[in-house]
């Protein structure tokens, strides 16, 4: 998306309306308690704070743009595909509420110590913080791309400014601040998505019946992406710090509410922003992209707004995920004394790391999301068998796992990257989504096979073998 000058002083005057605003009414946190753990004087978040903050983490730039493009490319199927990652809410809720009520864990980090030693604790970090990067990178590459072409003045510019004014203001309040600011751009972000969708639903060539078959082919890659995305939902929530976190502030009944909420809330947004990329993928001309074609089929107007809800969200979630970022690294990995100033350092490094990767990195958005989703497969059997069955497993069989599913991440990147070719040879498939489905599977086989293989006695059957 190129934006034209009016275009760019518009959103650059509104981002800094937004700033200036977020700024005034973002608290300046002074105790640890309230940078890291979002508590106002003792209070919890309400329902609603906690829903409109999961939803405005997770309605971020990058998915947004990632849903109207599949929906562009794949049609319906590459929307609904996208769609059901956001299911990630009801069994990230699963998840969190058996770790803290059934196994009586305050944080997700002690909870692999316990169960797995260092090891655990290591891979989880590791995989947890190359996904807080990968969410920096990839919402200030989205900032980029609404202003001008990579490598332009104004993409170069757009990033700083964003990636500065974001600092500024989480630095000033943590986590608290990113509460707060998160409820107030929700309420931005719903305006603006609710006068895309009026102006998309009343467009005299919308027809809801050419939009439902715009998949009918059943090898279509959206059709394929989806049923990857059912296999990596267990997964997905348990390897997003920023959701986990928010899972831990609240009671039961708060938590289980707000996960619900977020889940209906987020993937009706993202289906209500997918449907523009469908209606566009039915009425593109020749080589045309996604913002060429949005642009001559609505003009500026909605292009203003495609461009005002990208920055508002990519800010947002930039917040939230600074915030997750100081707490990951001052107060699970125990870097430096647990204070304002020392979280204020580790918000500032991820900053710099993500513009690091902006610069060297990618400019594919769902390289991101495939990649750090097929890592995260590794927790899939941690799920099932020591969160929910509430087994124990021989070390070995994580370790095995977790391997297996690093390189099936790392073999994904070389095949789409087109270094290597490895599994097109063996198995025939060109596509990405396929070659995904195929890594998806096998890391999971070998994943639950390790960890049937290593289960461990119940400490009952142990007691009885005792008394035999």
């Amino acid at each position: 998306m190129l934006a034209s000058s009016m275009q760019m002083y518009v959103m650059v005057i509104a981002l800094l309306a937004i700033a200036v605003f977020t700024l005034i009414t973002a608290p300046a946190v002074k105790t640890a308690e309230g940078f890291f753990s979002g508590s106002d004087q003792g209070k919890i978040p309400s329902v609603w704070t906690l829903t409109l903050s999961q939803v405005t983490t997770w309605i971020f730039a990058r998915s947004l743009l990632n849903a109207a493009i599949l929906g562009y490319l794949f049609g319906i199927a590459g929307t609904l595909a996208y769609a059901v990652y956001y299911g990630s809410f009801l069994t990230g809720w699963l998840i969190i509420d058996r770790l803290r009520f059934h196994h009586g864990e305050t944080s997700i980090q002690t909870f692999f110590v316990r169960h797995f030693g260092r090891l655990g604790s290591y891979a989880y970090n590791l995989l947890v913080s190359l996904r807080l990067l990968s969410e920096v990178f990839a919402n200030l590459l989205v900032v980029g791309i609404v202003f001008g072409a990579v490598g332009s003045g104004a993409w170069q510019l757009s990033i700083l400014l964003v990636a500065g004014l974001t600092l500024v203001y989480s630095m000033r309040g943590g986590l608290s601040a990113s509460l707060k600011t998160d409820v107030q751009q929700m309420l931005i972000l719903l305006v603006i998505l609710a006068g895309l969708m009026v102006l998309l639903l009343t467009h005299q060539a919308f027809e809801w019946p050419s939009i439902l078959s715009s998949s009918p082919e059943l090898n279509n890659p959206g059709w394929i992406l989806l049923i990857v995305a059912l296999l990596q939902v267990i997964s997905y929530p348990l390897h997003d710090p920023v959701m986990m976190d928010r899972g831990l502030l609240a009671d039961r009944q708060t938590t289980r509410k707000s996960f619900i909420h977020a889940f209906w809330i987020s993937t009706l947004f993202i289906l209500l922003f997918g449907l523009l990329g469908v209606f566009a993928g039915l009425h593109r001309m020749g080589e045309e992209e996604l913002m060429g074609t949005l642009q001559r089929l609505f003009g500026t107007p909605v292009m203003l707004l495609v461009g005002m809800a990208l920055i508002i969200s990519a800010a947002s979630t930039m917040d939230s995920t600074l915030s997750s970022a100081s707490r990951l690294a001052v107060v699970e990995m125990k870097i430096g004394q647990a204070t304002p100033a020392t979280g204020r350092w580790a918000m500032l490094l991820f900053m710099l790391g993500g513009l690091f990767l902006v610069y060297v990195g990618t400019d594919d958005l769902f390289a991101a999301v495939a990649v750090s989703g097929t890592a995260s497969l590794f927790l899939t059997p941690v799920i099932i068998f020591n969160i929910w069955l509430k087994r124990d497993v021989a070390r070995w069989s994580f370790a095995v796992n977790f391997i297996v599913a690093v390189l099936g991440s790392v073999l994904y990147f070389l095949e789409t990257s087109g270094y290597m070719s490895l599994l097109g040879d063996l198995t025939g498939f060109t596509h990405s989504y396929s070659k995904l489905l195929v890594i998806t599977l096998f890391i999971l086989a070998v994943g639950v096979l390790s960890f049937a293989l290593g289960l461990k006695p119940k400490q009952s059957e142990v007691s009885d073998e005792q008394y035999a």
